[in-house]
């Protein structure tokens, strides 16, 4: 059955996202769904298509994972700080109480600001876009915020000063039972720590920002002064991920280096499997990104925390786990 009182709340609670930003200075923008060019990502599998035409010829196109590289280029080009609402799209991800291979994201960069400044920026978001009648129990908590390596040590034991030797971080696996390969990278030995211990220790009761995420971990935030660690912070509530944050990466030299190792991981990593592996936009790490900070939020995901909800199926009009299932279109009311 469709849930139109859900559907009511989401328009709410997206046009209270609309109003706050553009009350703020925002410019909001729509970019394309797709696009010939992607950010190399190893870790996100994208959808491919093609366009077709007989005057220009075909052309491969992708369905972005996030408008992080259009958005980008509008930066670069003097936009001032922007913000958008759109559909996103990932592929082979498991189906399940969070996941839905599209989804609604909003995304928004703040010009001159760092990912310190996000999460004020953030907090003051949330608190002014909250849905009338509505009080979930996290909103009343202050938020925690932590590093990656205070959350690593309070809840695995794991000491991230020690862990850029890889010896160490599989010595360590094995300490908690689990049992890393002696050819896995130091990113998955990793992730097998922190997403068997560390994350779901994560307070549920209010907002957590785990910041400084471990330097081997490459993504296109600032390198922090002094430290193993970039600038980055990843956002929950209840234990689930809501929202990411970089304070972006303006150094050309930085993003082309990300760009020509991630380019080669992901065909590496891919060549041979049959998925998709889309080309990286020669042009972006040419950008002239200014000063700003960007963070990224699954609305789908913060509704559901809004009404105290575990799962995002019952607030999709048409999610696709329906669609597998039955392929046959829900009843309405």
């Amino acid at each position: 059955m469709y849930d139109f009182q859900a559907a009511r709340k989401r328009s709410e609670l997206l046009m209270n996202i609309r109003q706050y930003f553009i009350s703020h200075g925002y410019l909001e923008v729509s970019t394309p769904a797709l696009s010939p060019y992607l950010i190399p990502e190893p870790t996100i599998k994208v959808f491919g298509t093609e366009f077709r035409n007989e005057f220009t010829g075909n052309l491969d196109l992708y369905l972005i994972p996030s408008p992080e590289i259009f958005m980008k280029k509008l930066l670069a080009a003097g936009s001032g700080s922007i913000f958008q609402i759109s559909q996103c799209f990932r592929n082979s991800e498991q189906l399940g109480d969070v996941h839905n291979p599209e989804f609604t994201m909003l995304e928004y960069y703040t010009v001159d600001a760092d990912d310190r400044d996000s999460i004020a920026i953030t907090e003051d978001m949330i608190a002014a876009t909250a849905l009338k009648g509505i009080r979930a129990g996290w909103m009343d908590s202050r938020p925690l915020v932590i590093t990656m390596h205070e959350a690593m040590l309070r809840y695995a034991g794991v000491d991230m000063d020690k862990a850029e030797d890889i010896s160490y971080l599989r010595s360590e696996a094995r300490r908690l039972s689990l049992e890393p390969g002696e050819d896995e990278s130091w990113d998955d030995t990793f992730n097998r720590i922190f997403l068997t211990y560390t994350e779901p220790s994560l307070p549920k009761d209010r907002r957590v920002y785990l910041t400084d995420y471990p330097d081997r971990i490459r993504c296109l935030a600032k390198k922090a002064d002094g430290r193993p660690c970039r600038k980055r912070w990843e956002m929950y509530i209840g234990g689930i991920e809501i929202a990411n944050c970089y304070d972006e990466e303006t150094d050309r030299e930085e993003t082309r280096s990300y760009f020509e190792e991630e380019e080669r991981r992901l065909c590496d990593e891919r060549k041979g499997t049959g998925d998709v592996i889309p080309p990286a936009d020669p042009s972006f790490p040419q950008l002239a990104i200014p000063q700003s900070s960007g963070a990224a939020m699954g609305l789908d995901r913060l509704l559901a925390a809004h009404l105290g909800l575990n799962c995002i199926a019952p607030l999709l009009l048409f999610p696709l786990s329906d669609m597998l299932t039955s392929g046959k279109p829900k009843e309405s009311e």
